[in-house]
């Protein structure tokens, strides 16, 4: 099959597109024939050195098709099966073998490639705003990059829930597209004093909770935006490491809460998986969230996809198609 590798961290030129064998199911797992790849943020720390891992490695953590075949033992799911999985061992190819317990059943209603698109960013929403942090109806939430895969996605579920959303953007063209979506404010971040907006528009108060999966450049800005006793949700680094967080910081700012999450801790059982899953494709059938593929790449360019996404040049989900 074909596949993307890379043998040393650095710059999208790392990636290379090579030719191995398939893997075959193990006891337990199945194997997964590709219709579409999910490319997520988290690839960029990987293949950067950010997040280490053993190298040559390959790359990607999600992926939606067919089930090829399954390994002994397997009752869950059976050749020909509808499934997705986040979580996959290196998607960024044309196949790809996953624990049977860890992949979902995608039904008949979704599309393979939203299913794709949508189910890590997607799953990731669903426990950031239901479980982590129980967003309320009337509540103000502030999200940052809301133009973006999770965002587009986080705007919407946070509107069905009868949130009101402060999100911010990069650009006037992801203003518009936010808007659409249904956020009730936007903040151009890169023009406006978020922290300064969010008070003026809560009137002095702040929010109970901000999403920050920007990292360093919005750190200063959502820890000025937060309500006293708010939390700040850090759950990713698209411009940088966000600097270490002081106790003192916390207590000076209203007796803040911080937080960084992984989506592992929150679908610690096959029954955590399976209810967020069914909870987002409830959500998608339902039309209360329509799921924006902007991007797609053959698996080839990878490279490119990677060029685009660091570039902040992206709208909405990006693919792979093999």
């Amino acid at each position: 099959m074909r596949a993307i590798h890379f043998e040393q961290t650095g710059g999208p030129e790392v990636l290379q597109l090579v030719e191995i064998d398939a893997p075959q199911p193990k006891p337990g797992q199945v194997l997964i024939r590709h219709e579409a790849i999910g490319i997520n943020f988290i690839e960029t720390y990987l293949r950067s050195g950010l997040y280490p891992m053993k190298l040559p490695s390959g790359l990607g953590g999600e992926a939606a098709g067919v089930v090829e075949a399954v390994g002994d033992g397997v009752t869950r799911f059976k050749v020909g099966d509808r499934v997705a999985a986040a979580g996959t061992t290196f998607s960024y190819a044309e196949f790809s073998v996953v624990s049977a317990e860890r992949a979902v059943a995608v039904p008949e209603g979704v599309d393979l490639k939203i299913a794709a698109a949508a189910l890590l960013k997607g799953m990731t929403v669903e426990f950031l705003l239901r479980r982590l942090h129980e967003v309320k109806a009337g509540e103000t939430i502030l999200v940052h990059a809301a133009a973006g895969g999770v965002g587009q996605i986080m705007v919407q579920w946070a509107k069905a829930l009868g949130a009101v959303v402060i999100a911010t953007v990069g650009s006037e063209a992801k203003a518009a597209r936010v808007r659409e979506l249904g956020a009730d404010h936007v903040i151009l971040y890169r023009e406006q004093d978020v922290a300064a907006e969010v008070r003026r528009i809560t009137d002095g108060k702040g929010v109970p909770v901000a999403y920050d999966s920007v990292g360093k450049d919005t750190f200063e800005g959502t820890l000025k935006s937060l309500a006293r006793r708010g939390m700040f949700v850090s759950f990713g680094n698209a411009s940088g490491p966000a600097p270490p967080v002081e106790g003192r910081q916390l207590m000076l700012n209203g007796s803040l809460f911080f937080t960084r999450p992984t989506m592992n801790d929150y679908q610690a059982t096959t029954e955590e998986l399976d209810a967020s899953a069914g909870a987002l494709f409830d959500m998608i059938g339902s039309g209360k969230i329509g799921i924006e593929i902007g991007q797609t790449f053959p698996l080839a360019d990878a490279r490119k996809a990677h060029e685009a996404l660091e570039s902040r040049a992206t709208i909405g989900a990006s693919l792979l198609i093999p």
